[in-house]
């Protein structure tokens, strides 16, 4: 029988963490929780299922034992890895590798390709994306001789901005930002600056090596708008389809039914609350969709992310 599957989310604790993903019912373990792990198979934080069948079984066994419930029966890890991260200081700047460069350093792990959908943010609040360096010469003699703030771009940011985040792009998310972030199945991130700060007495390890070998230079911006278009008494704003995800922000008030097909749906609710397919919901959720689940109504006064895994992972 197909079930929508309620996934209880991993909290972690980070140096620049804080406490507003209590906002999403969340039970924190400090003061500095940075990062909420809403839907992950990876082993730095593998989540469990909360209800019926498969109560309490981890995403990552349901992955090894029931493969027919997402749709992916020749793919080698769960694809994607759903977030809530709450930046209380800025994070440092870092730069992810492509699946290739991963596979060869990094023991076979996949490279990570993500995007951030800002939930809030403050009104002054800024992002680092890109950098300013015309040639990987050039990037590597201003990180050498530290000189981040001639090397970094940072643009402003305002709630319900959306970026796209490739490998070899410097980035970096700002203190005061509020963002849910759908990402490649991957943990590897490799830092550039860490603003001198101290964690356990220490400085937090640097990655220049790696940063350099895998940095973009140039980096030329892309730029794209939504796609937005209307189902029911919802509104639809499709804001990337990229190789490995598709990702919509869906604002509802009333009811709209939606299509689960060939491979399984990550659904968000990012505010409000409301019900699938008569269970209710609320600000804080995370479900599967599984594959060929079929069509899905979703009610209420919800906003929602919803996501899927592309076309590299559907051969």
């Amino acid at each position: 029988m197909k079930q929508i599957l309620f996934i209880e989310p991993v909290l972690k604790e980070r140096i620049w963490g804080g406490t507003r993903l209590n906002e999403y019912g969340y039970d924190l373990p400090s003061d500095q929780t940075g990062e909420c792990w809403a839907i992950s198979a990876h082993p730095h934080g593998d989540c469990v299922v909360r209800n019926g069948l498969y109560s309490g079984k981890t995403l990552s066994s349901l992955w090894n034992d029931h493969r027919e419930l997402f749709g992916l029966p020749d793919a080698k890890e769960f694809p994607l890895l759903i977030k809530i991260i709450d930046a209380r200081t800025d994070l440092s700047v870092q730069v992810h590798p492509d699946d290739a460069y991963a596979a060869e350093h990094e023991n076979g792990a996949f490279g990570k390709t993500e995007c951030w959908y800002v939930l809030d943010c403050k009104d002054d609040a800024t992002i680092v994306i890109g950098h300013n360096a015309k040639t990987k010469e050039e990037a590597e003699q201003l990180i050498r001789e530290g000189r981040f703030r001639e090397l970094i771009r940072e643009i402003p940011v305002h709630k319900g901005d959306f970026f796209q985040i490739e490998p070899g792009v410097l980035h970096a998310i700002k203190g005061g930002t509020l963002i849910l972030e759908t990402q490649q199945n991957s943990d590897v991130t490799y830092r550039v600056y860490d603003y001198d700060r101290l964690e356990n007495g220490k400085p937090r390890e640097l990655h220049k090596e790696q940063s350099l070998a895998v940095m973009k230079c140039p980096f030329r911006p892309k730029l794209g708008k939504p796609v937005t278009y209307r189902v029911g008494a919802a509104q639809v704003d499709h804001l990337i389809t990229c190789p490995y995800y598709s990702v919509e922000h869906i604002t509802l008030y009333g009811s709209a039914s939606f299509t689960a097909g060939k491979v399984f749906q990550n659904i968000s609710i990012i505010d409000g609350q409301g019900a699938i397919d008569g269970v209710p919901v609320r600000k804080g959720d995370h479900l599967i969709i599984p594959a060929g689940y079929g069509i899905f109504e979703l009610s209420g006064d919800l906003q929602v992310i919803r996501s899927s895994p592309c076309e590299l992972m559907v051969k």
